[in-house]
């Protein structure tokens, strides 16, 4: 009996992932990015743990495997692309981009084509074990969401602010796929040694958030990607 309720445990969180970013997307396209953020976040939760609880208990499945890369599409492509869609629906353009206005903020939705081709690339990807390669996909959702939420009025400043979003739409999902080596927060052992980029990472991240806030989320995330090339320069060189 205790098996037969094991064995469903890490389904059933990366359900509740699903289902995060079902309800996340429904407030993004409501135009009510807060909320849409917390389940963001709420959903990043649940896919840390289906995870950890899938390894802990062993009973890991290709089913599991399939409904978490379903799960995350939902969440950390769907649900920020909804809110990109959203902020641009409502956007003020320029005048020569006035005749094609109407289907700009469909662009947004590449991002979730690309999300998805991330995650079927890295369920093949063995080289992904211990690092990745390309953005992983929460960290890009997270960056969108909280984006949209700390700078609702730089992203409103200028009707060319919509040339920005949407070159920022093509830069990103393009950082999904690319062969851009990004370490992991991963720890084989505590001590200082072979962890200096990711303390370096962990201990700056922290007076970004309190200077940022909210902003402070996509800041990190692009710090985490900029230290990663550097890191990846000084090895190689």
């Amino acid at each position: 009996m205790a098996n037969c309720i094991t064995k469903h445990i890490p389904n059933t969180l990366t359900s509740g992932n699903l289902v995060c970013g079902c309800i996340a997307t429904t407030f993004a396209l409501g135009g009510c990015y807060e909320k849409a953020l917390l389940f963001i976040i709420l959903g990043a939760v649940f896919d840390f743990f289906d995870g950890m609880s899938a390894r802990l208990l062993k009973v890991s499945s290709p089913i599991g495997k399939e409904l978490d890369s379903l799960a995350d599409d939902v969440t950390f492509g769907v649900a920020p692309s909804a809110m990109i869609f959203s902020v641009l629906y409502t956007h003020d353009y320029p005048e020569f981009m006035l005749p094609v206005s109407s289907l700009i903020p469909y662009l947004a939705f590449v991002m979730a084509a690309f999300s998805a081709l991330r995650l079927a690339k890295f369920n093949l990807d063995e080289r992904q074990s211990s690092s990745f390669i390309g953005v992983p996909t929460p960290a890009n959702a997270l960056f969108w969401a909280s984006l949209i939420v700390g700078c609702p009025n730089l992203l409103a400043s200028s009707p060319y602010m919509a040339l920005v979003i949407v070159a920022l739409v093509f830069i990103t999902s393009w950082l999904l796929i690319a062969e851009i080596p990004l370490f992991a927060l991963k720890f084989k052992q505590w001590g200082w040694k072979d962890n200096e980029v990711k303390y370096v990472f962990l201990i700056s991240s922290v007076p970004l958030l309190i200077i940022f806030g909210v902003t402070g989320i996509a800041v990190v995330i692009g710090w985490y990607v900029i230290l990663s090339v550097i890191s990846n320069q000084y090895k190689l060189s």
